[in-house]
């Protein structure tokens, strides 16, 4: 007779059936025992089909989408703020006049240096005049040479007045150039903490620019494996909240030093924002392709590595097999591990408690084999 009991996930144990003769006064038969073999069975997610895909292994980072180019648009002289065109969101060009503020007092100051240019102007007409007919006079002997010399010395002090009015002057137009407020860098408005009506004074922030063309990745790196980041390495990564797409940026540079605290590195990945997609303070992670190969893959869960040498229990034949293995890369967020030697692409192999079977136990997979194991999808 057989009756169902549980070994590991679900068993079926047969037990021994027994067979005796009953005779008269003879010597009774020996018995004949047929012992069935116990049958493993597994339900799917406790096999995994070993699959030939690209294995990455590198540091894994995370951090912060930044613009590489950002500028904060400041005012440049104090007063009203009349008008501020500009709102979150919309796009400028470098030289755009965005904004504005009032000034009445250099209107009336641009007056002023403009009179005293005018001033300045007709003082060094008259002072010209003067030593032209001082020159004349000198060449017919009715003045004497140093006559001339002092005129020759007005022309000179008339001179330097209108310069310093026009100095005065260009000093007031570049003021009032100021009060006109002007876009630094081509981008896109991401804040503006003015509004038209403030009365702001010289430093105060107006709009903050930002240029989506190009952005960048700061993340973070553990100290003990900082060896294996170089500038110029590759970095693949997802951002949160932009669906499964992945993205590829480089390394730019290291940071000169380690946080006091989580003793990390930070590192500057530089990103083509193709199509404008990446935005700036959204959450990104991935790994940097410090080295890439294409071979074996399965589940970390299917290696028992609990002896001297890591062993894979796969099904052959119906049967469990412990196979010594080599190891490769690992790729420890995955949970995945390379296989250079001991199973093939297309074993079926156990994960999980029951990947300690015996070699010989049979088994069978209640359900659909995976056809692959779980692969990282692009990082």
């Amino acid at each position: 007779m057989r009756r169902r009991v549980n070994v590991g996930v679900w068993g079926v144990v047969g037990l021994t059936v027994f067979a005796a003769a009953c005779g008269g006064s003879s010597a009774p038969a020996p018995a004949a025992a047929d012992t069935a073999p116990a049958v493993v069975q597994l339900a799917p997610e406790n096999v995994a089909t070993a699959a030939l895909a690209d294995l990455t292994s590198g540091p894994f980072v995370s951090g912060q989408l930044t613009p590489a180019r950002e500028a904060t648009v400041r005012a440049q002289t104090g007063g009203p703020l009349v008008s501020l065109t500009v709102d979150r969101g919309r796009t400028v060009r470098a030289g755009d006049v965005i904004g504005r503020i009032a000034a009445r007092d250099l209107d009336d100051a641009l007056v002023s240096a403009q009179a005293g240019v005018k001033s300045a102007e007709n003082a060094l007409t008259v002072a010209r005049s003067e030593a032209a007919r001082t020159e004349a006079l000198v060449k017919g002997g009715a003045l004497a040479t140093r006559d001339l010399e002092q005129a020759h010395n007005m022309v000179a002090g008339a001179e330097a007045q209108v310069a310093a009015a026009k100095a005065r002057e260009k000093s007031v137009w570049q003021q009032l150039d100021d009060t006109n407020v002007r876009a630094p860098i081509s981008g896109v408005v991401s804040d503006r903490p003015a509004s038209a009506g403030d009365i702001v004074s010289p430093g105060t922030p107006l709009a903050t620019i930002i240029d989506p063309s190009s952005m960048r990745l700061e993340a973070a790196v553990a100290s003990d494996q900082i060896s294996l980041v170089r500038p110029g390495a590759k970095v693949k990564f997802r951002v949160r909240g932009l669906s499964t797409e992945v993205f590829t940026g480089t390394i730019d540079r290291l940071s000169p030093s380690a946080d006091p605290v989580t003793r990390q590195v930070t590192i500057f990945v530089t990103l083509p924002n193709l199509g404008g997609k990446l935005i700036a303070g959204l959450f990104a992670e991935g790994r940097v392709d410090a080295e890439t190969r294409r071979g074996v893959i399965v589940p970390l869960g299917a290696v028992d590595e609990s002896g001297p040498t890591p062993l894979i229990t796969r099904i052959r034949d119906g049967k469990a097999e412990r196979v010594p293995v080599v190891l490769g890369l690992r790729q420890s967020e995955a949970e995945l591990v390379e296989v250079t030697s001991g199973i093939a692409e297309g074993d079926v192999v156990i994960l999980g408690a029951a990947r300690t079977l015996s070699s010989g136990t049979p088994v069978r997979v209640v359900g659909a084999i995976p056809q692959t194991a779980a692969m990282p999808s692009g990082l």
